[in-house]
């Protein structure tokens, strides 16, 4: 019988009563994330219920405090449930490392949603359910101009082409991308940050659908007062707008799982908010949008994200990126000794 070695540290076996524990906690701090990240928002949003909907004076302020609920459900389920030894692993906010691989998927963040965007709409176009005006945006114009005449100044002309305001409406997207970093941080932190990873282990389908579905029925307390879907019935424009969310959703958990971390989902959902309204530069004046049909919101803006994620799923892009392993006979290495790998995985220390 081998003799132990005095003072070695045995492996604490893993039992079944520990693994049901742990399983146990795990379960708790779902449920508990999910109560929380569904209730908070009915509660912050009370006052639009209560007073004049979206025409309230706080609506903006408000609206931002709903994007803080998944947040603060995700910090308490870590810090108050689950514990674990590393909590801002768990949430995605480190590492940033390998910064080259972080930096692409913060650059993709800024490309991607924006383009899923901008296709939507000669996409509708060419459906025949939005109408588009390039040459002389006047569906824009008109905007512009019910807006001067709401201040009193109709007879006013715009000092500047409204081609050149178009412009620059879209040059300022990217800017409005970081600009809405935190507050989209306050969503990602908890759909993409910490509850993707748990929901991964049903299977890279189930967790797609199964976050975005999450993620559209949050919207709930906004949707049913006409926000984003103006003339559509409460149980259409959920139902589009969860439709909507499982496939942007899938894009931005595309980027959290490949640059192993939160920043690049939460700057794609900061892009995708700067960007989505975009479509009014271009309408043609006269016309309503019906926001079931068109723009990204619609099903005509559903096909290219649509293909998109079926792409990236054959691809298999949805899978970890692969361990980074440095090259042998490095300084104060033995030459011909075997280079030790270097983890990226979510185990590798911070």
């Amino acid at each position: 019988m081998a003799k132990r070695e005095a003072g070695a540290v045995q492996p604490i076996p893993q039992t079944a009563q520990t693994t049901t524990t742990a399983s146990g906690r795990e379960r708790l701090s779902i449920g508990v994330f999910l109560a929380l990240a569904f209730g908070l928002p009915w509660l912050v949003t009370l006052p639009l219920w209560l007073g004049d909907g979206l025409a309230h004076p706080w609506f903006p302020v408000i609206s931002i405090a709903m994007m803080m609920t998944p947040a603060i459900a995700a910090l308490v389920a870590v810090f108050g449930i689950e514990r674990p030894v590393r909590p801002w692993r768990a949430l995605g906010i480190v590492p940033l490392k390998p910064v080259g691989r972080l930096i692409a998927y913060l650059a993709l963040a800024v490309v991607v949603p924006v383009a899923l965007v901008f296709l939507a709409l000669p996409i509708g176009a060419l459906f025949g359910v939005y109408s588009m005006d390039l040459v002389n945006f006047s569906g824009f114009q008109a905007m512009l101009d019910e807006q001067l005449a709401a201040e009193g100044v109709g007879n006013l002309e715009l000092p500047i082409p409204v081609a050149v305001l178009v412009l620059l409406q879209l040059a300022s997207i990217p800017l409005g991308a970081f600009l809405n970093l935190i507050p989209a941080l306050g969503e990602e932190l908890g759909w993409r940050g910490w509850l993707l990873p748990k929901l991964l282990r049903l299977g890279t389908v189930p967790a797609l659908l199964i976050s975005g579905a999450i993620w559209g029925l949050w919207h709930a307390p906004l949707i049913l007062l006409g926000y984003n879907y103006v003339d559509a019935p409460g149980w259409l424009a959920l139902t589009m707008m969860t439709g909507m969310c499982v496939l942007v959703g899938a894009v931005f958990a595309w980027l959290r799982i490949r640059s192993e971390s939160v920043w690049p989902a939460a700057l794609a959902h900061g892009a995708f908010n700067a960007a989505a309204g975009s479509y009014l530069l271009f309408a043609a004046a006269g016309e309503r949008v019906d926001t079931t049909q068109a723009t990204i919101l619609g099903w005509t803006g559903w096909i290219v994200p649509l293909i998109f994620v079926g792409v990236l799923l054959v691809t298999k892009q949805f899978s970890p990126p692969k361990p980074v392993e440095l090259p042998a006979d490095l300084p104060g290495q033995l030459p011909g000794q075997p280079a030790q790998p270097h983890s990226a995985s979510p185990s590798s220390t911070p």
